[in-house]
């Protein structure tokens, strides 16, 4: 099997330079091949036994399986995260998300220890929470990047936390992952989990934020690969995750604390509406690389 032959056979579900495209990154990370090897013709001169591989990653390729899935692997802000069926798979979007929040670290790297206040200050690292965590790609992003913050993260799914768990060790990132269900906390204050109000300097999260009327408009290896769990939310409800974090986040967040959500573009202004009238202030909604209203910003005063 030659690279021509094998990207013409993707031909049918992506365009020319998308199939070229995952058909080199498949070659380089699964057989070490670089664009100059394939150029070179070192494809045709695969083992067997490494032509049969390629071959059973093709015939999965064909199927519109993501090619994140197929060889376990997705970049994410210059790292390699292990991805199965179980997680939604990075998007570049969200290392938009990643390095807003970083260009705070700064501001939030320590704080003050308020309740020293006749005795010279001490400082806290600053503490993060990522809810739905998935794959770990964000809470183990800012671990690294931040790494005198102490970074939390929450999912509902065993898998998930699992695969997190698994991402983290890997790229030495010291992030503590627990399994919680927001949902069951969004009429409650944080001491359902048993955490004190005012806790946190920021929470993220990337909810499921696409509607079930969504569904028709979507990629084929997307709406039938990656987990629905992670990316749908009820027609008549399309706030329903942000509502419950954005409940949860006015207790738990410090005073001046930050509430950081990628959206849906189309619930963009109805998302900052609620935050504002749950009591947040500051707001700011920015664009992604697309030109679409993509984060949105609260802080809380």
């Amino acid at each position: 099997m030659t690279y021509e032959d094998s990207w013409h056979r993707l031909s049918s579900l992506y365009d020319a330079d998308e199939a070229k495209a995952i058909v080199r990154w498949v070659l380089d990370v699964r057989f070490g091949l670089s664009f100059t090897d394939i150029l070179c013709g070192k494809v045709s001169e695969l083992s067997a036994d490494d032509q049969e591989e390629l071959e059973k990653i093709m015939l999965r390729l064909e199927k519109g399986e993501p090619v994140q899935y197929v060889i376990g692997v997705a970049d994410f802000c210059g790292r390699q995260f292990h991805v199965a069926p179980g997680v939604l798979i990075p998007r570049p979007e969200t290392a938009e998300l990643c390095r807003w929040i970083t260009s705070h670290g700064d501001r939030h790297l320590v704080r003050p220890n308020l309740t020293e206040c006749l005795s010279p200050c001490e400082v806290s690292p600053c503490e993060i929470i990522d809810i739905g965590t998935g794959s770990g790609c964000i809470a183990i992003t800012l671990a690294l990047e931040m790494p005198k913050a102490k970074v939390t993260a929450w999912d509902i799914s065993d898998d998930a936390l699992q695969i997190a768990q698994e991402n983290a060790k890997a790229l030495g990132a010291d992030v503590t992952f627990e399994k919680r269900d927001i949902l069951s906390s969004s009429n409650t204050i944080p001491t359902l989990f048993h955490i004190p109000s005012n806790e946190y300097d920021i929470i993220v999260s990337n909810p499921p934020y696409i509607c079930d009327k969504e569904k028709v408009s979507m990629e084929k290896n997307v709406l039938e690969h990656e987990p629905h769990l992670a990316l749908f939310v009820p027609d008549n409800d399309p706030l329903l995750f942000y509502r419950a974090i954005a409940k949860y986040a006015i207790e738990a967040l410090k005073p001046d604390g930050m509430l950081f959500f990628e959206l849906n573009p189309i619930y963009a202004g109805d998302t900052e509406s609620m935050l504002l009238d749950l009591g947040f202030r500051h707001t700011e909604l920015r664009e992604d690389q697309y030109g679409k209203l993509r984060f949105l910003k609260a802080t809380k005063i």
